[in-house]
């Protein structure tokens, strides 16, 4: 049997799960896993993990981090794209209603801005998503809500397009991205392969004429090896895929990743994002460049 199928063997026995072998489950890594499971041509268990979402689903269309805590409702972005895939993957449209609500639910939620000082370099009076309610707008949360919200059909509203410049705005200036920050008290910060891979994927298929975009792939490009974290690998190479800058030695890299977590207790949070990154052999609501 090859790696790969064994992989999504993995994820599938996995779902539901969570971050931790023995956790409680997430809704974040079983969004991953939806989608994962999806792209796999795995529909009944792609089903399954979209089913545990819908019963998580809030009466005002959000999903919190697990089906106990409501908040922080972040990945109810994610929950969106799991819903999109596994009807995709069913033909069906079994999760309308449920996407709609989160959609709507989406729409209204807002991360906080602030006056500009020149002790930060990012533009902080615009309107992102938040990690918590009630906190200031950050790279990641807004990077799964502009993916999801274009996926759903929503790719010229108002507030994506705003999301689409606080990406771009949070680039940095010598390539790659972090939280979303980029300069403080002059100093430029560093930049992650997650949070990277994470804006590269959200930003496929924009006309983004900013040097910073491909400085940012350049970064990422030059910043992987086989020791890569698990989850930034996953991240980044499913960033640079979209991005048609996938490396040659991803697939392998994948691999090596896979064996190191499957020698432990592996998590399906971690399991779901190596098959995320997986090459697809069709544009899914997770991998597509468009929206």
């Amino acid at each position: 049997m090859k790696w790969t199928d064994q992989l999504i063997d993995c994820v599938a026995a996995a779902t539901p799960g969570g971050y931790l072998p023995a956790g409680p489950p997430a809704t974040e890594p079983i969004a991953w896993a939806a989608v994962s499971l999806a792209a796999a041509g795995r529909p009944g268990a792609a089903r399954r993990a979209a089913d545990w979402l819908a019963n998580a689903q809030q009466r005002d269309g959000a999903v919190g981090v697990t089906a106990d805590q409501s908040t922080p409702a972040w990945p109810t972005s994610l929950s969106i794209l799991a819903w999109l895939a596994a009807q995709q993957a069913d033909g069906a449209h079994s999760y309308q209603d449920n996407i709609q609500r989160a959609v709507d639910w989406a729409l209204e939620a807002k991360g906080r801005t602030a006056p500009r000082k020149p002790q930060i370099g990012h533009d902080t009076m615009l309107v992102g998503w938040s990690w918590a309610a009630d906190t200031h707008s950050w790279l990641e949360p807004t990077a799964m809500f502009v993916k999801a919200l274009r996926q759903a059909g929503y790719a010229d509203h108002p507030r994506v397009r705003e999301g689409v410049r606080l990406l771009t705005d949070r680039l940095l200036p010598s390539g790659g991205a972090n939280y979303g920050n980029t300069m403080v008290l002059g100093q430029e910060l560093l930049a992650h392969a997650q949070p990277t891979g994470i804006v590269l994927w959200a930003l496929a298929g924009e006309a983004i004429e900013d040097a910073r975009l491909p400085q940012a792939i350049d970064y990422l490009s030059n910043s992987l090896t086989a020791q890569t974290t698990t989850a930034s690998l996953a991240y980044a190479v499913l960033g640079l895929t979209v991005q048609n800058a996938r490396p040659a030695e991803a697939d392998s890299w994948l691999e090596e990743a896979f064996d190191r977590q499957s020698a432990d207790r592996p998590s399906l949070y971690k399991l779901a994002l190596l098959a995320a990154a997986l090459p697809s052999p069709a544009p899914t609501p997770l991998a597509s460049a468009s929206s």
